[in-house]
Protein backbone atom coordinates (compact mmCIF):
# COMPACT_ATOMS: atom_id res chain seq x y z
CA UNK A 1 0.00 0.00 0.00
CA UNK A 2 3.34 1.98 0.48
CA UNK A 3 3.14 5.46 1.36
CA UNK A 4 -0.96 6.19 1.60
CA UNK A 5 -1.92 6.39 5.40
CA UNK A 6 -4.97 4.49 6.87
CA UNK A 7 -7.20 8.35 6.97
CA UNK A 8 -6.09 8.61 3.10
CA UNK A 9 -7.09 5.02 2.65
CA UNK A 10 -10.20 5.40 4.70
CA UNK A 11 -11.20 8.49 2.46
CA UNK A 12 -10.72 6.20 -0.64
CA UNK A 13 -13.04 3.33 1.06
CA UNK A 14 -15.96 6.07 1.50
CA UNK A 15 -15.90 7.18 -2.29
CA UNK A 16 -15.88 3.40 -2.83
CA UNK A 17 -18.53 2.61 -1.04
CA UNK A 18 -20.75 5.60 -2.33
CA UNK A 19 -20.30 4.55 -5.58
CA UNK A 20 -21.11 0.46 -4.71
CA UNK A 21 -23.94 1.38 -2.25
CA UNK A 22 -25.23 4.55 -4.81
CA UNK A 23 -25.39 1.78 -7.24
CA UNK A 24 -27.01 -1.76 -5.19
CA UNK A 25 -27.73 0.03 -2.22
CA UNK A 26 -26.91 -2.13 1.16
CA UNK A 27 -28.28 -5.08 0.69
CA UNK A 28 -26.71 -5.70 -2.62
CA UNK A 29 -23.01 -4.11 -1.70
CA UNK A 30 -21.17 -6.01 -0.68
CA UNK A 31 -17.98 -5.34 1.31
CA UNK A 32 -15.80 -7.02 -1.47
CA UNK A 33 -17.09 -4.92 -4.21
CA UNK A 34 -15.98 -1.75 -1.95
CA UNK A 35 -12.62 -3.23 -1.68
CA UNK A 36 -11.95 -4.13 -4.44
CA UNK A 37 -13.00 -1.25 -5.46
CA UNK A 38 -10.57 0.47 -3.21
CA UNK A 39 -7.83 -2.41 -4.11
CA UNK A 40 -7.38 -3.53 -0.68
CA UNK A 41 -9.00 -7.01 0.80
CA UNK A 42 -11.87 -7.22 3.34
CA UNK A 43 -9.26 -7.69 6.36
CA UNK A 44 -7.93 -4.30 5.77
CA UNK A 45 -11.16 -2.67 5.28
CA UNK A 46 -12.37 -4.22 8.56
CA UNK A 47 -9.47 -2.66 9.99
CA UNK A 48 -10.41 0.80 8.72
CA UNK A 49 -14.62 0.04 9.81
CA UNK A 50 -15.86 -2.18 12.00
CA UNK A 51 -18.43 -3.46 9.63
CA UNK A 52 -20.72 -2.91 6.49
CA UNK A 53 -22.70 -0.81 8.29
CA UNK A 54 -20.08 1.55 9.67
CA UNK A 55 -19.15 2.14 6.05
CA UNK A 56 -22.48 3.17 4.59
CA UNK A 57 -22.98 5.14 7.46
CA UNK A 58 -19.59 7.27 6.73
CA UNK A 59 -20.75 7.19 3.12
CA UNK A 60 -23.83 8.85 4.36
CA UNK A 61 -22.09 11.66 6.23
CA UNK A 62 -20.05 12.01 3.19
CA UNK A 63 -22.87 12.18 0.59
CA UNK A 64 -24.93 14.90 2.91
CA UNK A 65 -21.63 16.58 3.82
CA UNK A 66 -20.92 17.13 -0.26
CA UNK A 67 -23.89 18.26 -0.90
CA UNK A 68 -23.83 20.72 2.44
CA UNK A 69 -20.56 22.46 0.81
CA UNK A 70 -21.42 22.82 -2.72
CA UNK A 71 -24.37 24.85 -1.62
CA UNK A 72 -22.74 26.98 1.08
CA UNK A 73 -19.57 27.32 -1.54
CA UNK A 74 -22.37 28.58 -4.31
CA UNK A 75 -23.42 31.13 -2.21
CA UNK A 76 -20.38 32.23 -0.36
CA UNK A 77 -20.59 35.88 -1.00
CA UNK A 78 -23.46 36.08 -3.20
CA UNK A 79 -25.74 38.79 -2.12
CA UNK A 80 -29.63 38.74 -2.38
CA UNK A 81 -32.00 35.44 -1.82
CA UNK A 82 -32.33 34.99 -5.84
CA UNK A 83 -28.99 35.06 -6.41
CA UNK A 84 -28.20 32.59 -3.96
CA UNK A 85 -31.12 30.62 -4.93
CA UNK A 86 -30.04 30.35 -8.60
CA UNK A 87 -26.07 29.75 -7.43
CA UNK A 88 -26.97 26.73 -5.42
CA UNK A 89 -29.39 25.21 -8.01
CA UNK A 90 -26.55 25.48 -10.39
CA UNK A 91 -23.62 24.43 -7.76
CA UNK A 92 -26.25 21.38 -7.33
CA UNK A 93 -26.95 20.60 -11.08
CA UNK A 94 -23.47 20.53 -11.34
CA UNK A 95 -22.45 18.08 -8.68
CA UNK A 96 -25.24 15.71 -10.38
CA UNK A 97 -24.19 15.48 -13.63
CA UNK A 98 -20.33 15.01 -12.44
CA UNK A 99 -21.14 13.09 -9.34
CA UNK A 100 -24.42 11.59 -9.57
CA UNK A 101 -23.52 9.00 -7.10
CA UNK A 102 -23.65 11.64 -4.23
CA UNK A 103 -27.73 12.00 -5.05
CA UNK A 104 -28.17 8.47 -5.05
CA UNK A 105 -26.31 7.48 -2.24
CA UNK A 106 -28.31 9.59 -0.47
CA UNK A 107 -31.56 8.51 -2.13
CA UNK A 108 -30.53 4.87 -1.25
CA UNK A 109 -29.69 6.13 2.80
CA UNK A 110 -33.43 7.56 2.49
CA UNK A 111 -34.88 4.34 1.21
CA UNK A 112 -33.26 2.12 4.05
CA UNK A 113 -33.96 4.48 6.96
CA UNK A 114 -37.84 3.08 7.99
CA UNK A 115 -36.72 -0.27 7.51
CA UNK A 116 -33.50 -0.13 9.66
CA UNK A 117 -35.78 1.54 12.23
CA UNK A 118 -38.12 -1.07 12.05
CA UNK A 119 -35.38 -3.43 12.88
CA UNK A 120 -34.99 -1.01 16.03
CA UNK A 121 -31.92 0.31 14.57
CA UNK A 122 -31.67 3.94 14.21
CA UNK A 123 -28.61 4.94 13.37
CA UNK A 124 -28.83 5.08 10.25
CA UNK A 125 -31.96 7.42 10.46
CA UNK A 126 -29.74 9.56 13.02
CA UNK A 127 -27.18 9.87 10.39
CA UNK A 128 -29.72 10.93 7.35
CA UNK A 129 -31.50 13.16 9.77
CA UNK A 130 -28.73 15.50 10.80
CA UNK A 131 -27.25 15.47 7.13
CA UNK A 132 -30.77 16.63 6.00
CA UNK A 133 -30.80 19.20 9.06
CA UNK A 134 -27.12 20.52 7.72
CA UNK A 135 -28.22 20.99 4.38
CA UNK A 136 -31.32 22.55 5.59
CA UNK A 137 -29.49 25.26 7.55
CA UNK A 138 -27.01 26.23 5.13
CA UNK A 139 -29.40 26.29 2.22
CA UNK A 140 -31.93 28.45 4.63
CA UNK A 141 -29.46 30.86 5.56
CA UNK A 142 -27.82 31.56 2.11
CA UNK A 143 -31.48 32.17 1.27
CA UNK A 144 -32.07 34.78 3.76
CA UNK A 145 -33.51 32.93 6.51
CA UNK A 146 -37.06 32.58 5.19
CA UNK A 147 -38.64 28.66 5.56
CA UNK A 148 -41.40 29.21 2.56
CA UNK A 149 -38.50 29.75 0.59
CA UNK A 150 -35.92 27.50 1.67
CA UNK A 151 -39.00 25.10 1.55
CA UNK A 152 -39.86 25.75 -2.16
CA UNK A 153 -35.81 25.43 -3.23
CA UNK A 154 -36.25 22.29 -1.58
CA UNK A 155 -39.59 20.86 -3.30
CA UNK A 156 -38.21 21.81 -6.58
CA UNK A 157 -34.69 20.15 -5.53
CA UNK A 158 -36.68 17.20 -4.53
CA UNK A 159 -38.39 16.56 -8.00
CA UNK A 160 -34.92 17.47 -9.70
CA UNK A 161 -33.83 14.54 -7.51
CA UNK A 162 -36.77 12.07 -8.53
CA UNK A 163 -36.28 12.90 -12.32
CA UNK A 164 -32.25 12.12 -12.10
CA UNK A 165 -32.73 9.27 -10.24
CA UNK A 166 -35.26 7.69 -12.87
CA UNK A 167 -32.95 8.64 -15.64
CA UNK A 168 -35.18 11.93 -17.22
CA UNK A 169 -34.23 15.35 -17.78
CA UNK A 170 -35.54 17.73 -15.18
CA UNK A 171 -37.12 19.59 -17.74
CA UNK A 172 -39.20 16.83 -18.33
CA UNK A 173 -40.49 18.05 -15.04
CA UNK A 174 -41.89 21.93 -16.26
Amino acid sequence: MGGISAQERREDVIRAAIAEFARAGYRGTTTAAIAERVGVTQPYLFRLFPDKKAIFVAALARSAEDTRLAFERASDGVEGGERARQAMADAYAQLISTRPETLLMQMQGYATVAAAEARGDDLIGQVVRAGWMKIWDTVHQSLGADADETASFFACGMLGNTLAAIGLPSAAGR
